[in-house]
């Protein structure tokens, strides 16, 4: 199978069978890197609820750049990993200060903005002849493949993202894929195939993430006393900008 093989089938399978998502019907740069940095760490079933809240009270990098540090880190309770809410925040002043960027540079330039966002926004907003490369999609090339990069075809960019998007999440699974279902199966060298997980997840329970995660919910309903909270714990929410000290008391960064 050719790259371009693999980007015939897999666009004809998502004209019938690609996911009806919110983040789908904006080419909004600022909607789309809500959406991709949500999406980071957070199952999509539990982002287009959330996605579709926050663009409501700040629909645009102006209006989230105008809202306080707190209310930023109150909205995203729930959505875990809350150093990405302290990166969008900031991402969102520099957009209304700057503008929105017009290639990956430029993007890579905001906070918490890697490679493959820089290039996910730059083809899923932009229209760039660009395809963004997340582990699903990298599943699926080197699978079928045994490549980790594809072209796709020009003015496709934005299309065969989303399509490979949906085959690595619903077809191309990592342990037990659905070849059966697959447009590619016929002539993929791993149809049949099934993979042992690459790690365990780390444990979370008793975990210092779940004592951040506590103490960050704590301070979401109100300033707690330095003395009552663990001082290592609290000092790592200051260090990553989700809390800070004033006098006695722990805050949310005003």
């Amino acid at each position: 199978m050719t790259p371009e093989q693999l980007a015939d089938r897999v666009l004809s399978w998502y004209a019938a069978h690609g996911r009806d998502l919110p983040w789908r019907h904006t080419r909004d740069p600022y909607a789309i890197l809500v959406s991709e940095v949500m999406l980071q760490q957070t199952q999509v079933d539990r982002v287009i609820e959330r996605w579709t809240a926050w663009l409501e009270r700040w629909p645009t990098a102006a209006d989230l750049a105008a809202a306080t540090r707190a209310d930023v880190i109150a909205a995203w309770q729930g959505l875990g990993y809350n150093r990405r809410a302290v990166a969008l925040h900031e991402a969102a002043r520099m957009l209304a200060e700057q503008g929105i960027p017009q290639d990956q540079a430029g993007w890579r330039a905001l906070p918490g903005v890697g490679p493959y966002t820089a290039a996910a926004i730059c083809a899923l907003a932009l229209d760039h002849d660009v395809v963004p490369i997340d582990v699903n999609v990298q599943r699926i090339l080197e699978r079928a493949l045994g490549a980790t990069t594809i072209e796709p075809p020009t003015g496709k960019g934005h299309d065969l993202t989303q399509a490979l998007f949906d085959v690595g999440a619903t077809l191309c699974l990592a342990r037990i894929p659905r070849c059966e279902a697959c447009p590619l199966a016929s002539d993929c060298p791993s149809r049949g195939q099934r993979y042992e997980p690459q790690r365990k997840q780390s444990r979370f329970e008793g975990s210092r993430r779940q004592a951040r995660g506590q103490l960050l919910d704590r301070l979401r309903q109100a300033p707690i006393r330095f003395v009552d909270c663990d001082a290592e714990i609290a000092a790592l929410l200051i260090k990553d900008g989700l809390a800070e000290r004033r006098g006695s008391m722990l805050t949310l960064p005003q």
